[in-house]
């Protein structure tokens, strides 16, 4: 028996692993170094994979298990909540930028169908990269954040109907709009099909399995029914992600959800790993000293493009200046499903090779600038719009400071998650004033319905919290998850105002020292204020007396947790 394949196996695994290594050293996303690890191994470079037809097939589940978990996320009232970013930005920047594209490839003398196709292209950015990079960078949930999620998530929509025309221009015979028509009721019949289907059997059916606790049973059914709404589609003339979507947003709000995404994000990390590796594969090198000047060309055309549209379009929906540069530098570059879409008319000579070269290396260098620009994104801002980016942080300050504007003595809560808010709610027991800042502007917007005193701010900028009235503030209190922004603010902090208590939450004591050292008053380990509560708790429930518990308490705690380190691990 030949197991020639898995020796081809073995040397994409070993290379990925070590690629991947070397950029998260270097703190790069590891979709890179799978790109690179396909170009190197791929048949136009050094060639020691001979056949990469076996290679993408395996891969396509990767994009069947991703657009399953993205269907997992894409639940109705989240669509609802963000229809402004979601169907306003997210629609109109994938309707112009397939129509401006399309309509430049018709005037250089491409068809019609063709020319849809790499407006489809050029139109996705990408989910994996941008939501990576923004979530490290704590800038999720900011305001060019949240743009520019809604407008990836109609992204990640809509790629659906143009797989769905690629594969009926494959498949299929007529015109280009006989084709979209069919394509188009194909699809409706598809998902219609798909939802009565989960209505009647994928919730109950998951009832049934939950009550059995078995992690390898759960594991099965998930990937069954992912793979088995794949099956439904194609058999319908379909796209194999279509299914897989659907059966994704069927489930998105099961009691299952959180679950079903943590049990497939093995298989989907792995699959996906071999289908960038694929997408690497398929760029021809050796072209490149023919093809440089037209990928340079369309390279800066794509990231300008891009870039601009976005920005005029935030623009247009309300945004400042700063906001909307910040959600173009964030969105212009190529992603994965641009890839997708490309890939399989590729598969299906829809696109001439030379043509389609040109637009895969283009992409490619694109997503490998991405992380640049993504990450000096408010530097760059700072540099080409210095006047709009003041503008948009003395709007900010001017709001904190409105909100501040009585307040004396009170208390700052950095962060308004489930800690900042329980604190809050002490305070107001006790009639405190206090004033919470939170970068998450979804629950800021929340907060301020339900008339909390909350605003919008980056708490790591020591002018915000000057306007929140740090000079005349009785305690500041950090509830964030993590210490790099306290670290930088700290110092600022304790020159404004000597006398004012800080308190910091930390996940455990690793940076305990080092915050005290900086200026904090009290910091709170939650590992290790969890482990004095657990023990209080049963030290009292064992019979010692409510005085001896207490005084051995704040002894720990005097003693900054000394006794409560020297932890055997088995992680070492």
């Amino acid at each position: 028996m030949d197991y020639s394949y898995l020796n081809e196996i073995l040397i994409l695994f070993a290379a990925a692993m070590s690629v991947v290594v070397l950029f998260l050293y270097l703190n790069l996303p590891p979709i890179l170094g799978y790109l690179i690890v396909g170009i190197l191994l791929g048949p136009y470079s050094l060639a020691l994979i001979s056949n990469i037809e076996h290679i993408r097939e395996l891969a396509e589940f990767g994009v069947v298990l991703l657009l399953f978990t993205i269907g997992l996320e894409f639940s109705l009232p989240l669509l609802i909540h963000m229809r402004s970013a979601v169907l306003g930005l997210g629609g109109a920047q994938v309707l112009l930028t397939t129509v401006i594209t399309a309509a430049i490839s018709m005037f250089l003398g491409m068809p019609l169908d063709i020319s849809i196709i790499l407006g489809g292209v050029v139109a996705m950015s990408s989910t994996a990269l941008v939501t990576t990079l923004l979530s490290a960078q704590h800038e999720l949930h900011t305001r060019h954040g949240r743009n520019a999620i809604g407008i990836l998530l109609f992204q990640d929509l809509m790629v659906i109907p143009f797989l769905l025309f690629v594969n009926h221009l494959i498949t299929s015979s007529g015109t280009t709009t006989d084709v979209i028509f069919k394509a188009v009721g194909q699809g409706f019949l598809g998902i219609i099909f798909i939802l009565a289907l989960g209505r009647w059997v994928l919730r109950p059916l998951f009832g049934i399995i939950a009550k059995f606790k078995s992690s390898e049973l759960f594991t099965l059914t998930a990937l069954l029914v992912a793979l088995a709404a794949a099956w439904i589609t194609q058999q319908m003339g379909l796209s194999l992600a279509l299914g897989a979507f659907i059966a994704g947003i069927m489930l998105a709000e099961t009691e299952f959800r959180h679950q079903l995404e943590a049990e497939i994000r093995p298989f989907r990390d792995i699959l996906l790993a071999l289908f960038f590796i694929s997408i690497g594969m398929l760029l021809n090198i050796q072209l490149l000293p023919e093809i440089w000047p037209w990928v340079l060309l369309l390279l800066s055309a794509l990231i300008v493009f891009k870039f601009g549209l976005i920005a005029i379009l935030c623009r247009l929906f309300g945004w400042d200046w700063a906001v909307a540069t910040r959600t173009g530098i964030t969105l212009a570059h190529g992603g994965e499903f641009g890839f997708a879409i490309l890939a399989l008319a590729l598969s299906g000579d829809l696109l001439p090779a030379d043509y389609g070269q040109v637009v895969l290396a283009a992409l490619l260098i694109s997503m490998g600038l991405a992380p640049i620009l993504i990450r000096y994104n408010q530097k760059l801002v700072g540099k080409l719009l210095p006047v709009a980016s003041n503008i948009s942080d003395a709007e900010i300050e001017q709001k904190i400071a409105e909100t501040a504007n009585e307040l004396n003595n009170h208390v700052i809560i950095c962060g308004y998650g489930r800690v900042g808010q329980n604190v809050a709610r002490f305070l107001e027991s006790e009639e405190i004033n206090y004033i919470a800042m939170d970068t998450n502007l979804m629950l800021v917007q929340q907060a301020v319905k339900n008339h909390h005193s909350v605003t919008y701010g980056d708490t790591s900028n020591i002018a915000l919290l000057k306007s929140a009235g740090l000079e005349r503030a009785a305690a500041l209190v950090f509830c964030l998850d993590d210490v790099s922004p306290v670290m930088k603010v700290l110092h600022q902090v304790c020159e404004v105002n000597k006398d004012i208590l800080i308190l910091v939450r930390t996940s455990d004591d690793s940076h305990l020292e080092e915050l005290k050292h900086a200026g904090a008053t009290e910091v709170i380990p939650e590992t290790m204020e969890a482990s004095l509560m657990l023990s209080s708790h049963l030290m009292l429930m064992l019979g010692m007396s409510e005085t001896s518990v207490i005084g051995k308490i704040r002894e720990v705690r005097k003693d900054r947790y000394k006794f409560l380190k020297g932890i055997l691990r088995d992680d070492l």
